[in-house]
């Protein structure tokens, strides 16, 4: 093989916009649901909703901004819960999962 196609093979998903892993983990998903149904039962989903939709591209900031308020949000939260929550909320596929959910809990079934 070339150089150059050796060089191809390493960087071909430098770039890639869609994370390597198509999926989440149980306890990803478990977290994640937890959340939501925190959200719903607090009567808060659609401004829930409204905020996640809108902020949506800016999410890995939001998971940046979890860590940095870690310190303080010790005093009320499950360190770990808010550490594993900022890790999830890196991904790009975390928010539109997280509004699904919501989503489905506020929604009646047929």
């Amino acid at each position: 093989m070339s150089i150059w196609g050796r060089l191809r093979q390493e960087f071909i998903h430098a770039f890639a916009l869609a994370p390597a892993e198509l999926g989440f983990a149980p306890e990803e998903t478990a977290l994640l649901e937890k959340v939501s149904r925190l959200i719903v039962k607090q009567g808060m989903a659609v401004p829930a909703l409204l905020f996640l939709e809108s902020l949506e591209p800016l999410s890995f900031l939001g998971s940046q901004v979890l860590h940095g308020f870690r310190p303080l949000l010790e005093l009320v939260c499950d360190a770990t819960e808010m550490e594993r929550l900022a890790a999830v909320l890196e991904r790009r596929d975390s928010v539109p999962r997280l509004r699904a959910m919501i989503q489905k809990q506020v929604t009646p079934s047929a």
